[in-house]
């Protein structure tokens, strides 16, 4: 197991620290930053079942009614060359720990629609992390059809997914954030950003002394990444933050 820690920027110019694991013999990576607003992101990548987890521990509004924290969970395929392995990552060093590092590139805020619920107890089947990462999320715990859809053809049992309802099964399922009532089933949409990521290797160039060219690794690069995830909520009231300001 390897630890990094890393100091960020946050797009309203404050600075976090943000915690990078490796763990090679499990083959998975987990990163933890805290956004501007309170909330505790995390992401896992396990390379073993293609499958990355988001988790969010947003802090709860108490005179509103709402518990002290509210945790969801967003597991979704991943693909290869999204992040690096993790026994690369388990090999970065720590250089200049007070820098406050940029990432050097941007990449596309993707939006998900979250259609289906994963069953906590039978989730382990998926990654065995869902067990440990999601516990504080058990009845929140969502997924894409189309990722569904591929774990299915690898041999994940089908009995952990459920369909969420639609607007098309709900014509007046409204988007939270324009729903009134607070206690109306409504789509709830949630956004966070993975701020510095080592999102690829870098490679040199070498020449030996014979002329011959060969290629090594030569360090990362990282990224900057936003996600907007969609969702049902049978309430308005589990998704609060989601109004017009």
């Amino acid at each position: 197991r390897a630890e990094l820690r890393v100091r960020v920027r946050l797009p309203g110019g404050q600075v976090t620290e943000e915690s990078l694991q490796a763990d090679s013999g499990s083959d998975c990576i987990s990163l933890e930053l805290r956004t501007a607003d309170g909330a505790l992101v995390t992401l896992t990548a396990d390379f073993r079942q293609e499958v990355k987890i988001f988790r969010a521990l947003i802090l709860g509004e108490l005179e509103r009614g709402q518990s002290q924290f509210q945790a969801l969970c967003f597991v979704t395929r991943l693909h290869r060359n999204e992040i690096i392995p993790s026994e690369s990552m388990a090999k970065l060093r720590q250089k200049n720990p007070r820098t406050v590092r940029q990432a050097e590139e941007v990449r596309g805020l993707e939006h998900l629609s979250m259609d289906v619920a994963v069953n906590f107890s039978k989730g382990a089947q998926l990654s065995s992390h869902i067990h440990n990462v999601c516990a504080e999320a058990k009845e929140a715990i969502y997924t894409r059809e189309e990722d569904v859809k591929f774990w299915l053809e690898k041999g994940v049992d089908g009995s952990m997914f459920e369909v969420l309802p639609q607007t098309s099964d709900l014509p007046d399922l409204q988007r939270c954030k324009l729903c009134v009532d607070r206690w109306k089933p409504c789509i709830c949409s949630y956004s966070l950003s993975i701020e510095w990521y080592p999102c690829m290797l870098k490679y040199c160039k070498s020449r030996d002394a014979g002329g011959k060219v060969s290629s090594y690794k030569c360090g990362i690069r990282s990224c900057q990444k936003g996600y907007t995830f969609d969702y049902y909520v049978p309430q308005k009231q589990l998704c609060l933050w989601d109004e017009e300001t």
